[in-house]
């Protein structure tokens, strides 16, 4: 395998071949479920790094600084479990530098990415500093992911097919293996694992952080959620929840749609047709550059009665229902996310146990908290939490 320079978009006849492998792996909500095992002990060992993290700055000797940081790590060692098979230590006291150097490159991948769609093609040659670290950023990542891709590889060349183990062929193996048996070229292997791993951080780690904000700063949604947690899975539970008891906590699921309404972590999404099309009272000629702001359409009053304030009970049937367009968090159709199921599942999973085991509450005197854009939405500057013990 070779380090690539730029982000992978595939079209056509191969991207068909990789979806239809990827989704029946993702999609179907039974084939996420079974990665809940893997995530759990990731879950567990998050809760014990935020007590770690507690108290380490200045403030309270509950505050966890930056949890987006935090999160950060929570959702690549996450992702890498599933995909790979394998623990990367991101959440242990020291983490490896190899994985620092991932995490920094994609905290600064998309905001090489936004400077350079910013600037015409021929200003590169002139002003070469954004697209540079743009491929210094990407080369980076593909070299993170190339290395543990050619272990797994390595490993599963090892095995006797005879001695291969239910977990090895199960539902829930890693991602990796199931692709490796497929005998793909070792570049699109490289590229999928690679942007799924991306992928996987950013929407975990934001999504996560914005959620636990919004709930430190609605004290009664909180203890409602709490309530219904530790209805369905005990008070102190370490117990490993399945997906299936999961889904049926309306809730918790109504807080992860809020908070994805709020903050959509793609804020806009753009698509070229290849052949005309017709919207509404529109026709829209093809090849034509069409973006669809989600941040914007969320928010839409009309849809959205208060739109900028945190209400999941607008999900659980109080007052009518919004057009079911209205929030695409995940896009929609055949190129909608491929692991949404599992970044749900992970969501979940991670707000039960913290609020099992804290109550969240709000920096003493902190400001509120802007979104801003860099490619994604995220936070303008750092979030910080007490995390109380219960």
């Amino acid at each position: 395998m070779r380090p690539l320079s730029a982000p992978p978009h595939r079209e056509g006849e191969e991207w068909q071949r990789l979806r239809s492998l990827l989704a029946p792996l993702l999609l179907r909500p039974q084939a996420a479920a079974r990665y809940a095992g893997t995530l759990h002990g990731v879950v567990r060992d998050l809760v014990r790094r935020l007590r770690r993290q507690r108290g380490l700055g200045a403030g309270p000797p509950s505050l966890v600084r930056d949890v987006a940081g935090e999160f950060y790590k929570f959702g690549l060692e996450g992702i890498a479990a599933v995909l790979l098979g394998s623990r990367l230590g991101c959440l242990e006291a020291e983490v490896p530098p190899d994985t620092e150097t991932f995490i920094r490159a994609v905290g600064s991948v998309f905001v090489s990415t936004l400077l350079t769609m910013a600037m015409p093609s021929w200003l590169h040659r002139v002003v070469p500093g954004p697209w540079n670290r743009l491929c210094r950023d990407w080369d980076q990542m593909f070299a993170f992911a190339q290395q543990h891709v050619e272990q797994r590889e390595a490993e599963v060349a090892m095995r006797n097919q005879s001695e291969k183990s239910e977990e090895d062929m199960g539902p829930g193996a890693h991602l990796t293996y199931f692709l490796l048996q497929k005998e793909l070229p070792a570049a699109s292997i490289l590229g999928n694992v690679t942007e799924l791993l991306l992928a996987g951080v950013d929407t975990v780690s934001n999504t996560l952080s914005w959620a636990l904000y919004e709930l430190s700063r609605h004290p009664e949604i909180q203890t409602a959620l709490h309530a219904e947690i530790t209805a369905a899975l005990g008070p102190g539970s370490s117990t490993q929840p399945s997906a299936t008891a999961l889904s049926q906590l309306p809730l918790l699921k109504a807080v992860v749609k809020e908070v994805l309404r709020l903050y959509p972590v793609v804020p806009g999404n753009s698509r070229v047709p290849d052949r005309d099309i017709c919207v509404g009272e529109y026709i829209i000629p093809k090849n034509t550059l069409v973006t669809l702001c989600h941040y914007a359409t969320s928010r839409d009053p009309a849809q959205f009665p208060e739109p900028n304030s945190f209400r999941p009970a607008r999900w659980l049937g109080e007052g009518p229902a919004p057009h079911p367009f209205a929030s695409l968090p995940f896009g929609f159709g055949k190129r909608s996310c491929v692991g949404r199921r599992l970044a749900e599942l992970e969501l979940q999973m991670a707000l039960a146990q913290i609020l099992i085991h804290f109550e969240v509450q709000p920096e003493p005197g902190s400001a509120p908290v802007r979104p801003m854009t860099r490619t994604v939405l995220v936070p303008e500057r750092s979030i910080n939490l007490q995390f109380v013990d219960r």
